[in-house]
């Protein structure tokens, strides 16, 4: 098949979506197949790529890459609009000259950037597929960014309804987002669940190894307003006595890394900022226990990669999430961790006492964290699952 992906991140953006599209498109011409990637200028967690007023065009591990330009700003909710609009406007105008694929998938976010995948589908007859990272308006409103009465979330309503009817096929990673689906009335047989792979691979067994560098608790990637890592943070150092002998690393930036570097008291947290790969391996082969946080909204609109990346590296995961949510569900299926309420920030230091007392249990979560990504969040199994539902929808349309 010839396949174009539109996605609003792309390598070499180190965190986030933009490395799952790139194992996505490695993936796919592995497997045979013709792949262009449509992608925004680089610009994810923060603009370190400075910026491009026009649209160009790179070869990325022997695939062709059309880069189209960004205005980028997210310091505040008029930057972030005007970020996005940019990039739907970008794509709009490129869309009647890019050339026809097989099969269209239109990564969300950009969720604005659908709605030129909408129209590019439909005039060109091509079939698409949405592949859903974000439910941006249940996000946006569910995080205080917009409220429900506002112009702004009744159009995006619009243009969330118009997609799912609009797509061929809604490619989901977690049931939590088939269940949102459904509850609006989208058709359960148009939804498929594929979840998103582990995007780094332990080098020279790193994974096995895990050097005497006393108890390490790591976060990784993007610093952002959901994941709620300040409040952790200040109960973290609030807490010396509780766990005196844990360091916690942060790499990563975002948004509200200016707010966790706030709270900071003691020598225990190292915020790293943005690390280069080299520096990335060596924390994850260095680290204890992976930290996955997300704010309690009563909903949940994503599933953070970093997940399946601690997993692959046999590291126990402590979930300070909605206990009742697919985080936590994975977590607790796979036992592979822990998991916290994050409406309580209080209790995660007391947890981590409790889960560090016993060090034969926080082995033997890591082991079956390794097993359970060898199972499940594998490359090759996520590119042919997502090969094979592309080929449905082709034969489908033809």
């Amino acid at each position: 098949m010839r396949v174009q992906l539109w996605s609003y991140n792309y390598d070499p953006e180190p965190t986030g979506i933009g490395p799952v599209s790139t194992v996505w498109a490695k993936g796919l011409r592995e497997l045979g197949h013709t792949v262009e990637v449509v992608a925004a200028h680089p610009h994810y967690p923060e603009p370190s790529w400075g910026t491009r007023s026009r649209p160009y065009r790179e070869l990325r591990d022997g695939i062709p890459v059309l880069r189209l330009p960004l205005w980028v700003g997210r310091e505040s909710s008029l930057q972030r609009y005007r970020q996005e609009l940019s990039f739907m406007a970008a794509q709009a105008l490129a869309a009647p000259f890019l050339s026809k694929p097989d099969v269209l998938v239109s990564a969300s976010p950009s969720f604005p950037a659908l709605l030129p995948a909408i129209v590019a589908s439909r005039a060109r007859r091509i079939p698409w597929v949405l592949w859903l990272h974000d439910i941006l308006p249940d996000g946006a409103a569910a995080s205080g960014l917009v409220s429900e009465a506002s112009t702004v979330l009744r159009a995006s309503r619009w243009l969330e309804r118009t997609a799912y009817r609009s797509a061929d096929r809604i490619v989901v990673l977690s049931s939590a987002f088939t269940e949102n689906l459904v509850a609006k009335g989208v058709e359960p047989g148009k939804i498929e669940l594929i979840y998103d792979p582990a995007t780094r691979v332990p080098a020279n067994g790193s994974a096995l190894r895990r050097p005497p560098t006393g108890t390490r608790l790591m976060v990784m990637g993007n610093i952002g307003f959901s994941q709620g890592l300040a409040e952790l943070v200040d109960g973290f150092e609030r807490a010396p006595e509780a766990n005196a002998d844990v360091s916690l690393v942060i790499t990563g930036n975002g948004m509200e890394a200016d707010a966790v570097r706030a709270n900071l008291r003691t020598q225990r947290v190292e915020m790293m900022g943005l690390v280069d790969d080299a520096s990335l391996e060596r924390e994850l082969a260095a680290a204890t226990i992976g930290l996955v946080t997300q704010r309690h909204t009563g909903s949940e609109f994503n599933i953070p990669s970093k997940l399946m990346n601690y997993m692959a590296y046999g590291l126990p995961v402590l979930a300070v999430v909605n206990p009742g949510g697919e985080v936590a569900r994975i977590v607790n299926e796979s036992r592979a961790g822990w998991v916290v309420d994050s409406r309580d920030p209080e209790d995660f230091p007391r947890a981590l006492t409790r889960i560090l007392a016993d060090r034969a249990d926080v082995d033997a979560r890591g082991d079956a964290a390794r097993r359970y990504a060898e199972a499940h969040f594998t490359q090759r199994a996520f590119s042919r699952r997502f090969s094979d539902s592309l080929v449905k929808v082709l034969a489908h349309a033809t």
